[in-house]
């Protein structure tokens, strides 16, 4: 067990090092590129992007299928679908706008600075700042809880006569 996660460690860095190999040759992490697909100059990216979705909705499905297990968790290929709901579409348009903004999405900004690209440290502090803004977004609840506990009296109560 304990070579365990040193093997999820490696498999994460290949695998992240062999995606943003790929994201680079197919020209995913280049701001003209994205922007002429954003402008629906150029389709390439497109055709691209729905190339993989295919493949990975066949392939998804065909595990699932066959009961399949994943390689580094053993866990069955499964998922629940949920209805798209009003936290969907915001989170939707917001990644569009970021998208249309800095001409490029999180999954390319660590290939976007690899190759020299400036800017991508601003959209990169831009996901961190993002990512920061949900978390206490999330917490909102817990915090309140937390306060609504303190403000309880900790004096027993009086019986009334």
């Amino acid at each position: 067990m304990r070579g365990r996660p040193l093997g999820i460690r490696v498999a994460a860095i290949l695998f992240g090092s062999a995606f943003g190999f790929l994201l680079s040759w197919g020209q995913f992490t280049s701001p003209d590129r994205i922007r002429d697909m954003l402008l629906f100059e150029d389709l390439y990216l497109y055709e691209m992007m729905f190339s993989a979705m295919a493949i990975g909705f066949v392939g998804l499905r065909l595990l699932r299928r066959f009961h399949v297990r994943a390689l580094i968790s053993g866990d069955l290929v499964s998922w629940v679908t949920e209805r798209p709901a009003r936290n969907h579409v915001a989170g939707a348009a917001l990644f569009g706008l970021g998208w249309a903004v800095t001409d490029s999405c999180p999954a390319p900004i660590a290939g976007q600075l690899a190759q020299g690209v400036w800017w991508s440290i601003a959209t990169m502090a831009g996901v961190f700042v993002g990512i920061e803004i949900y978390f206490r977004w999330q917490e909102r609840p817990v915090r309140s809880a937390r306060r609504e506990k303190q403000s309880v009296s900790a004096e027993p109560a009086t019986a009334q006569r």
